[in-house]
């Protein structure tokens, strides 16, 4: 599987308890917003496993990836009203 979408729904539907998830909020220990001589960028602090994973090779490491939820997203989560076009499951 060489779509990460795909192989993120995959490994969530199939293997769920080893997906690991943390709020980068957490991870996070310095930032700033873009500016004319600068790009924007988060610096993160995370175990040196995830580290070796994201800057070695990638057939020899995990998928690391970075997963963005919509606001919108997050305020259905609590709903139990379908909306069209939402699959159940």
């Amino acid at each position: 599987m060489s779509d990460a979408k795909k192989t993120l729904a995959f490994a969530l539907e199939r293997y769920p308890e080893r997906v690991e998830t943390v709020p980068i909020r957490e991870l996070a220990i310095e930032s700033a917003r873009q500016n004319d001589r600068r790009p924007a960028y988060v610096k993160l602090a995370l175990p040196d496993e995830v580290v070796k994973a994201v800057r070695g090779k990638a057939d020899e490491g995990d998928l690391v990836l970075l997963v963005r939820v919509p606001k919108e997203v997050l305020q259905r989560e609590g709903s139990r009203i379908i909306l069209p076009g939402e699959v159940t499951g």
